[in-house]
């Protein structure tokens, strides 16, 4: 039975893997892990997967001799340099090692694929934006004429929020402006889903304040800064709270060279937090501008109007004038005929009136005469019976007058036993005491007795 030496099948393995294998082959992979030795070595996993499943997995190495020249190149054209997580497309070389096995040594790297694959990346997330139909909808919301409550989403530290707010503070125009800060991670890993809380806290805080919003619009900043710091910036999630936020958004996260996917689905993109500052200070002049316009067109109106009414009036004065001069002169001939019909008819007037005062003076005459006689007659009647009504009369057809103690009896209560009685007749007066008195109903029968 034949057999081999490791050491012998690994040469085997080697020679048949140098007779068969192209000298170079240009691979498509991501890397996985990376690190640089102590030699300068960068010692590399590519791996090939799908949704975090792992398909394929190689060793690779890029000898510093290489990788001082290639890191380099590669940073210098796509802005960022070798890292996990990278697809690039590598120019290789197969190697086998009798003691460390199959590996890849890479020759070179294409860095032109590499930003195409982040252009395409960039892109499926802008399509995937554009299907889900909200791509434009930060977009279409309307933006304040003049916005001054803001909310800024950005870091502490960076020096492109102390530039904002110096600008908005020092603005030559005076204007007010109140600046909130939200804190996030505007660079790494978690940079995208820090904002995005970021963007949940105002949320929180304008719908606690809907009958008043708390802002009139979201500013997003940042200093400037490599390209990879940008990539949380193409994020599908936050890009899409962004632009599904009900407030106008406004970016600048400080690269001019590129747009970030954030930039485009905001309602305003501008290149540096200093330029936000400046388009939402022109936003408040353009404002004032307007208002200080539309100030002279209404003075314009108001003076054009008040010479219009002024002219209007003199022709109304002139025409009233008119008017009034015709009525006068109306109004005098009518008076003038009144006149006349008043003198015609006031003579016949006054003659009826006289023959009508005549007419009325002999029957009140004649009236008064009749009155007079009627109640001269009724005066004798009266004077008549009242001297039949006297008590010198009345006593001399045969009546008396009695008095108690000078009092004229009315009542049976004034009479009492020995009462002085005084009683008065037509011819004398007559002095007794009373002795005792009786009642009407018994009267006749007593005196009777008696």
């Amino acid at each position: 039975m034949q057999y081999f030496s490791l050491y012998e099948l690994n040469q085997k393995i080697k020679a048949a893997l140098s007779a068969e294998l192209e000298p170079k082959y240009w691979v498509v992979a991501e890397i996985g892990e990376m690190r640089v030795g102590q030699n300068g070595h960068c010692y590399l996993d590519l791996v090939e997967k799908n949704d975090n499943y792992l398909y394929a997995k190689i060793r690779a190495t890029i000898w510093c001799n290489t990788f001082r020249g290639l890191g380099g190149w590669f940073e210098s054209i796509t802005g960022e340099a070798l890292r996990p997580g990278l697809k690039i497309l590598a120019q290789v070389e197969v190697s086998f090692h009798h003691l460390y096995g199959l590996s890849l040594n890479v020759k070179d790297i294409d860095a032109q694929y590499t930003l195409g694959e982040r252009a395409l990346k960039r892109q499926e997330v802008i399509n995937q934006l554009t299907e889900d139909g909200v791509f434009d909808m930060n977009q279409g919301l309307v933006l304040t004429e003049t916005p001054q409550k803001l909310a800024v989403i950005s870091s502490p530290t960076a020096a492109g929020l102390g530039d904002f707010m110096d600008q908005l503070q020092e603005n030559r125009f005076g204007y007010g402006f109140t600046a909130d800060l939200f804190k996030a991670k505007m660079q790494g890993n978690e940079a995208a889903e820090s904002i995005i809380q970021a963007l949940h806290r105002i949320f929180g805080l304008v719908e606690q304040n809907k009958s008043n919003n708390s802002y009139d619009c979201v500013i997003i900043i940042r200093g400037g800064g490599a390209q990879v710091d940008l990539d949380c910036f193409d994020s599908y999630d936050l890009a899409a709270h962004v632009a599904q936020f009900p407030i106008p958004v406004i970016t600048g996260i400080g690269h001019e060279r590129d747009e970030t996917v954030i930039d485009l689905v905001a309602h305003t993109r501008k290149k540096t937090p200093t330029a936000v500052a400046e388009f939402l200070i022109e936003q408040l002049y353009a404002f004032e501008a307007k208002l200080d316009e539309q100030v002279r067109a209404l003075a314009q109106l108001a003076e054009s109007t008040l010479v219009e009414q002024d002219h209007r009036l003199e022709r109304i004065a002139s025409i009233l004038r008119l008017s009034v001069v015709s009525r006068l002169l109306n109004q005098t001939h009518l008076l003038d005929r009144i006149n006349d019909v008043l003198k015609r008819n006031s003579y016949s007037l006054l003659t009826r009136q006289l023959e009508q005062v005549s007419q009325l003076s002999d029957r009140l005459e004649q009236g008064t005469h009749n009155t007079l006689q009627t109640q001269h007659s009724a005066l004798e009647a009266t004077e008549k019976l009242m001297n039949l009504l006297h008590p010198d009369a009345i006593l001399g057809r045969g009546f008396s007058v009695t008095y108690v103690n000078g009092v004229p009896i009315q009542s049976v209560s004034q009479l009492k036993k020995g009462s002085e009685l005084t009683t008065r007749t037509h011819q004398a007066v007559y002095l007794s005491s009373l002795e005792k008195v009786i009642q009407s109903e018994n009267a006749e029968k007593e005196i009777s007795d008696s």
